[in-house]
């Protein structure tokens, strides 16, 4: 702060002088007043600096907090159903395989049209599982000819790569599976190789 200038008016006085008529009333003066406010006002401008930037900081904390847990409402809303997902899928997999074991045994030619009708049946019901899990954000991956990647594939052999290039599936025993783009089950893969002479 600025020095305080001690008036010597006050002391200069003498006491026989104050009580003179003529004399304008003045407030009497208080030499450290004006050096104490002065000091005080920079204390208190300090004090609003440094609780102005705690306010901020705290708006910054609480805005990231709020952001980060709308985010996680978000998050769960959309993988809320992820185990349930995984359950379905074996689901699938037991319709699916059913399909194709009726498909090889209802031929054309085959007489028996219960067997046509039950195929039938079960490839609407697959079709239309299916575009549930669309709806839902579930979606079947289909990574043949595809580069093998480990957050979506897991190898479970290796094929020779004949007319394919080394390091793509060359073929799924299993269907992998992504919930709004997030890998719930990997796919079971074989992957090209190049042949060892």
């Amino acid at each position: 702060g600025s020095p305080c200038a001690f008036s010597t008016a006050a002391q200069q006085r003498s006491t026989g002088d104050e009580c003179g008529p003529e004399e304008p009333s003045e407030e009497p003066q208080h030499p450290l007043s004006n050096c104490a406010l002065e000091h005080k006002a920079i204390k208190l401008e300090e004090q609003v600096r440094d609780l102005t930037e705690r306010y901020r900081k705290a708006l910054a904390d609480s805005e990231n907090v709020r952001r980060r847990t709308q985010k996680f409402v978000e998050d769960a809303k959309l993988f809320g159903i992820q185990s349930f997902c995984r359950d379905l899928v074996e689901v699938a997999d037991i319709l699916e395989k059913t399909t194709e074991s009726a498909a090889g045994q209802a031929e054309p030619s085959d007489p028996n049209p219960t067997l046509k009708k039950i195929y039938e049946g079960l490839s609407l019901i697959e079709a239309k599982l299916q575009s549930v899990f669309a709806k839902h954000g579930l979606q079947k991956m289909n990574p043949v000819g595809g580069r093998y990647d480990p957050y979506d594939h897991e190898i479970i052999c290796h094929v020779p790569a004949e007319g394919m290039q080394p390091g793509t599936v060359a073929l799924v025993t299993q269907d992998g599976y992504k919930l709004h783009g997030r890998t719930i089950r990997h796919a079971l893969v074989g992957v090209a190789v190049e042949a060892q002479e």
